[in-house]
């Protein structure tokens, strides 16, 4: 089994325990049902730097990352370095988040916020919601098309936008759909971790301009992302960069403003 299988395989007893503790019902009860999703691509094709900053404690490929920092003063950092969004990991075993990191995020700013999931069940996004994120992530390497259909369309109903993330030909194929906002490339590949820009080079033609565009993974220059502004990219997915510094959001203020230039 690789790395993405072990997880999904974890994913799917932790979605049956939860289903079982906390049903739709009392999601539904959660005040931010009734709020207003802020539209993350709308914010991507208005930007000039497109940043979506991570707030990411570990990870599989990494292990630690950064365990000392709170997600509000990261959520603040990041909202006042002028990101466009924020992407918050939400699983707890390989990435050390939780839905508790999305709701305090929520509560300290106002930008549009990523749930950073493997969502494989309609109930990762009723929770989604609940917590306050305005997009989730597909995966297309653990979703059959219909699955992608199907759990796209859900996030729509809730008024959530869709970041669909593919890593190859063959994934973005099977996936392209009207229910989708934003096309997302991840440079990294996760079967064997290796990272390659190309990735993000070699698809970009074969992504209809409906869909804004995002590179994801591996993006830690501002050469980089000039670079693939110039193969349509609007929106660049940025987390080890800024979350192995002290401040992650004085990492992306810098950051920013040297792209800006």
């Amino acid at each position: 089994m690789n790395i993405l299988d072990k997880i999904v395989a974890d994913k799917r007893k932790e979605v049956d325990l939860k289903k079982s503790l906390i049903p739709i019902s009392q999601l539904e009860t959660s005040v931010l049902m009734k709020r207003t999703t802020a539209s993350l691509a709308a914010a991507l094709r208005k930007s000039n730097t497109g940043i979506i900053a991570e707030h990411k404690r570990r990870s599989p490929s990494k292990s630690v990352i950064n365990q000392n920092l709170n997600v509000q003063d990261v959520a603040k950092g990041y909202a006042d370095a002028g990101v466009c969004g924020m992407s918050v990991l939400t699983d707890g075993k390989y990435f050390g988040g939780s839905l508790d990191d999305l709701v305090l995020a929520r509560a300290s700013v106002d930008i549009p916020l990523l749930r950073k999931e493997f969502i494989i069940d309609e109930y990762q996004i009723m929770e989604a919601k609940a917590y306050g994120a305005d997009v989730i992530l597909l995966i297309a390497a653990i979703l059959s098309r219909e699955e992608i259909k199907t759990l796209s369309e859900s996030a729509k109903s809730l008024g959530l936008e869709v970041l669909l993330e593919v890593h190859n030909e063959e994934e973005l194929q099977k996936s392209i759909m009207p229910s989708l906002d934003m096309l997302g490339v991840n440079n990294r590949n996760l079967k064997t971790f290796e990272v390659s820009l190309d990735t993000s080079k070699t698809l970009s033609e074969q992504i209809p301009d409906d869909f804004v565009k995002v590179s994801e993974s591996g993006i830690s220059t501002i050469g980089a992302i000039q670079e693939l502004k110039e193969f349509g990219y609007q929106g660049f997915l940025i987390g080890e960069n800024f979350m192995k510094t002290d401040d992650p959001g004085a990492s992306a203020k810098i950051f920013i403003d040297g792209l800006k230039k």
